[in-house]
Protein backbone atom coordinates (compact mmCIF):
# COMPACT_ATOMS: atom_id res chain seq x y z
CA UNK A 1 0.00 0.00 0.00
CA UNK A 2 1.15 3.45 -1.30
CA UNK A 3 1.78 6.18 1.69
CA UNK A 4 -0.75 8.27 -1.20
CA UNK A 5 -3.38 5.30 -0.25
CA UNK A 6 -2.76 5.28 3.15
CA UNK A 7 -3.15 8.94 3.42
CA UNK A 8 -6.46 8.68 2.25
CA UNK A 9 -8.05 5.55 3.66
CA UNK A 10 -7.16 7.19 7.18
CA UNK A 11 -8.75 10.34 6.26
CA UNK A 12 -11.94 8.34 5.26
CA UNK A 13 -11.71 6.92 8.88
CA UNK A 14 -13.95 9.48 10.71
CA UNK A 15 -16.76 9.60 7.86
CA UNK A 16 -16.60 5.71 7.60
CA UNK A 17 -17.32 5.80 11.49
CA UNK A 18 -20.31 7.93 11.43
CA UNK A 19 -21.75 6.40 8.21
CA UNK A 20 -21.20 2.86 10.35
CA UNK A 21 -23.16 4.27 13.41
CA UNK A 22 -26.12 5.45 10.93
CA UNK A 23 -26.36 1.94 9.33
CA UNK A 24 -26.80 0.49 12.60
CA UNK A 25 -29.19 2.97 14.03
CA UNK A 26 -31.64 2.47 10.62
CA UNK A 27 -31.54 -0.46 10.92
CA UNK A 28 -32.23 -1.24 14.54
CA UNK A 29 -34.85 1.53 15.04
CA UNK A 30 -37.72 -1.18 13.58
CA UNK A 31 -36.58 -4.08 15.37
CA UNK A 32 -37.07 -2.20 18.78
CA UNK A 33 -40.14 -0.69 17.74
CA UNK A 34 -41.26 -4.52 16.44
CA UNK A 35 -40.03 -5.12 20.33
CA UNK A 36 -42.18 -3.07 22.43
CA UNK A 37 -45.17 -5.19 24.13
CA UNK A 38 -48.26 -4.80 22.52
CA UNK A 39 -51.48 -3.93 24.71
CA UNK A 40 -54.38 -4.80 22.80
CA UNK A 41 -57.68 -2.94 22.94
CA UNK A 42 -60.53 -5.88 21.99
CA UNK A 43 -63.72 -4.36 21.26
CA UNK A 44 -66.54 -2.98 19.21
CA UNK A 45 -67.39 0.53 17.97
CA UNK A 46 -66.52 2.04 21.40
CA UNK A 47 -63.02 0.49 20.90
CA UNK A 48 -62.62 1.20 17.68
CA UNK A 49 -63.65 4.81 17.97
CA UNK A 50 -67.00 4.83 15.33
CA UNK A 51 -68.01 8.64 14.45
CA UNK A 52 -64.27 10.32 15.19
CA UNK A 53 -61.56 11.02 12.96
CA UNK A 54 -57.82 9.11 12.39
CA UNK A 55 -56.63 9.41 15.75
CA UNK A 56 -59.32 10.01 17.62
CA UNK A 57 -60.35 6.76 19.34
CA UNK A 58 -59.36 6.07 22.84
CA UNK A 59 -56.37 3.62 22.02
CA UNK A 60 -55.13 6.47 20.13
CA UNK A 61 -55.39 8.78 23.10
CA UNK A 62 -53.77 6.04 25.40
CA UNK A 63 -50.80 5.85 23.33
CA UNK A 64 -50.06 8.96 23.72
CA UNK A 65 -50.52 9.08 27.56
CA UNK A 66 -48.35 6.08 27.99
CA UNK A 67 -46.05 7.56 25.72
CA UNK A 68 -45.64 10.50 27.62
CA UNK A 69 -44.97 8.93 30.99
CA UNK A 70 -42.37 6.59 29.32
CA UNK A 71 -44.27 3.63 28.96
CA UNK A 72 -42.73 1.76 25.76
CA UNK A 73 -45.61 -0.23 24.95
CA UNK A 74 -47.23 -0.33 21.49
CA UNK A 75 -51.28 -0.41 21.38
CA UNK A 76 -53.46 -1.86 19.08
CA UNK A 77 -56.77 -0.73 18.33
CA UNK A 78 -59.08 -4.17 17.76
CA UNK A 79 -62.04 -3.03 17.88
CA UNK A 80 -65.14 -3.68 14.99
CA UNK A 81 -68.22 -1.86 14.76
CA UNK A 82 -71.15 -4.15 15.76
CA UNK A 83 -69.67 -6.93 17.11
CA UNK A 84 -70.62 -9.30 20.04
CA UNK A 85 -69.68 -11.06 22.24
CA UNK A 86 -69.64 -13.93 19.44
CA UNK A 87 -68.04 -12.36 17.26
CA UNK A 88 -65.45 -11.62 20.10
CA UNK A 89 -65.11 -15.00 20.34
CA UNK A 90 -64.53 -15.98 16.48
CA UNK A 91 -61.72 -13.31 16.53
CA UNK A 92 -59.97 -14.75 19.04
CA UNK A 93 -56.86 -16.45 17.57
CA UNK A 94 -56.32 -13.65 15.69
CA UNK A 95 -55.38 -11.49 18.37
CA UNK A 96 -53.95 -13.93 20.55
CA UNK A 97 -51.87 -14.36 17.95
CA UNK A 98 -50.29 -11.06 18.03
CA UNK A 99 -48.72 -12.31 21.66
CA UNK A 100 -49.90 -9.21 23.64
CA UNK A 101 -48.83 -8.46 27.39
CA UNK A 102 -52.31 -6.63 28.07
CA UNK A 103 -55.75 -6.95 26.23
CA UNK A 104 -58.67 -4.30 27.31
CA UNK A 105 -61.87 -6.05 26.65
CA UNK A 106 -64.62 -4.62 25.82
CA UNK A 107 -67.42 -6.26 24.96
CA UNK A 108 -70.96 -6.30 25.33
CA UNK A 109 -73.17 -3.02 24.65
CA UNK A 110 -74.32 -4.66 21.34
CA UNK A 111 -75.68 -7.93 22.61
CA UNK A 112 -77.66 -5.75 25.53
CA UNK A 113 -78.84 -3.66 23.23
CA UNK A 114 -80.11 -6.65 20.65
CA UNK A 115 -81.86 -8.09 24.38
CA UNK A 116 -79.49 -11.49 23.79
CA UNK A 117 -79.47 -13.77 26.99
CA UNK A 118 -77.17 -12.42 29.42
CA UNK A 119 -76.08 -15.91 30.08
CA UNK A 120 -74.89 -16.65 27.06
CA UNK A 121 -73.35 -12.78 26.86
CA UNK A 122 -71.71 -13.85 29.93
CA UNK A 123 -70.10 -16.88 29.03
CA UNK A 124 -68.74 -15.43 25.75
CA UNK A 125 -67.30 -12.84 27.41
CA UNK A 126 -65.68 -15.41 30.59
CA UNK A 127 -64.18 -17.02 27.36
CA UNK A 128 -62.23 -13.90 26.24
CA UNK A 129 -61.50 -12.79 29.53
CA UNK A 130 -60.02 -16.32 29.98
CA UNK A 131 -58.50 -17.04 27.16
CA UNK A 132 -56.36 -14.01 26.90
CA UNK A 133 -54.86 -15.13 30.20
CA UNK A 134 -54.10 -18.13 29.24
CA UNK A 135 -51.58 -17.16 26.45
CA UNK A 136 -50.05 -14.80 29.52
CA UNK A 137 -51.66 -11.33 28.94
CA UNK A 138 -52.63 -9.33 31.74
CA UNK A 139 -56.70 -8.16 31.49
CA UNK A 140 -58.45 -5.25 32.10
CA UNK A 141 -61.98 -5.86 31.39
CA UNK A 142 -64.15 -2.51 30.79
CA UNK A 143 -67.77 -3.09 31.56
CA UNK A 144 -70.78 -0.88 29.63
CA UNK A 145 -74.16 -0.22 30.49
CA UNK A 146 -77.91 0.32 29.13
CA UNK A 147 -80.61 2.73 28.36
CA UNK A 148 -82.97 2.82 31.21
CA UNK A 149 -85.79 1.69 28.53
CA UNK A 150 -84.62 -1.93 28.79
CA UNK A 151 -86.14 -1.93 32.41
CA UNK A 152 -84.16 -2.00 35.37
CA UNK A 153 -84.65 -5.69 35.80
CA UNK A 154 -82.13 -6.70 32.93
CA UNK A 155 -80.09 -3.74 33.10
CA UNK A 156 -79.05 -5.14 36.56
CA UNK A 157 -78.68 -9.21 35.42
CA UNK A 158 -76.66 -7.26 32.31
CA UNK A 159 -74.05 -4.83 34.70
CA UNK A 160 -74.03 -7.53 36.87
CA UNK A 161 -72.04 -10.09 34.17
CA UNK A 162 -68.97 -8.22 34.51
CA UNK A 163 -68.19 -7.63 38.16
CA UNK A 164 -68.76 -11.50 38.03
CA UNK A 165 -66.04 -11.92 35.56
CA UNK A 166 -63.47 -9.64 37.29
CA UNK A 167 -64.01 -11.54 40.12
CA UNK A 168 -64.15 -14.81 39.08
CA UNK A 169 -60.68 -14.17 36.66
CA UNK A 170 -59.11 -11.61 39.14
CA UNK A 171 -58.85 -8.86 36.34
CA UNK A 172 -58.81 -4.95 36.96
CA UNK A 173 -62.49 -3.67 36.25
CA UNK A 174 -63.66 -0.09 35.00
CA UNK A 175 -67.36 -0.47 35.63
CA UNK A 176 -68.52 1.88 32.88
CA UNK A 177 -65.87 2.84 29.95
CA UNK A 178 -68.20 6.09 29.15
CA UNK A 179 -67.80 7.13 33.01
CA UNK A 180 -67.41 11.15 33.31
CA UNK A 181 -68.25 10.77 29.08
CA UNK A 182 -72.06 9.99 28.97
CA UNK A 183 -74.14 13.07 29.35
CA UNK A 184 -70.94 15.47 29.22
CA UNK A 185 -71.51 18.34 26.75
CA UNK A 186 -69.10 17.87 23.71
CA UNK A 187 -67.86 14.35 24.93
CA UNK A 188 -70.77 12.04 23.21
CA UNK A 189 -71.92 11.84 19.88
CA UNK A 190 -75.82 12.51 18.66
CA UNK A 191 -76.53 9.42 19.36
CA UNK A 192 -76.03 9.26 22.93
CA UNK A 193 -73.96 5.83 22.58
CA UNK A 194 -70.41 6.87 20.83
CA UNK A 195 -68.07 8.79 22.55
CA UNK A 196 -66.11 12.34 20.63
CA UNK A 197 -62.36 13.01 20.06
CA UNK A 198 -62.95 14.65 23.46
CA UNK A 199 -64.68 11.68 25.07
CA UNK A 200 -62.50 9.41 23.81
CA UNK A 201 -59.69 11.32 25.34
CA UNK A 202 -61.88 11.02 29.13
CA UNK A 203 -61.89 7.25 28.37
CA UNK A 204 -58.24 6.58 27.85
CA UNK A 205 -57.85 8.37 31.58
CA UNK A 206 -60.15 6.11 33.22
CA UNK A 207 -57.87 3.29 31.93
CA UNK A 208 -55.02 4.15 32.53
CA UNK A 209 -55.03 3.86 36.28
CA UNK A 210 -55.68 0.30 35.82
CA UNK A 211 -53.51 -0.42 33.63
CA UNK A 212 -50.55 1.34 34.96
CA UNK A 213 -49.91 -0.90 37.77
CA UNK A 214 -49.80 -3.89 34.58
CA UNK A 215 -46.76 -2.23 33.09
CA UNK A 216 -43.13 -1.47 33.39
CA UNK A 217 -40.80 1.29 31.93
Amino acid sequence: MTRAVRRILFAALPVLFLYAIFVSHVQSAPVQAAVRPIIVCFGDSLTAGLGTGPGESYPDYLQQDLDQRGYHYRVLNDGVSGNTTKDGVSRLDSVIALKPAVAVVEFGGNDGLRGLQNPQTEANLDRIVFAFQQAGAKVVLAGITLPPDYGQDYIRSFNAIYTRIAAKRHVSLLPFLLKDVYGVPGSIQADQTHATAQGNQQVARNLLPLLVPLLHK
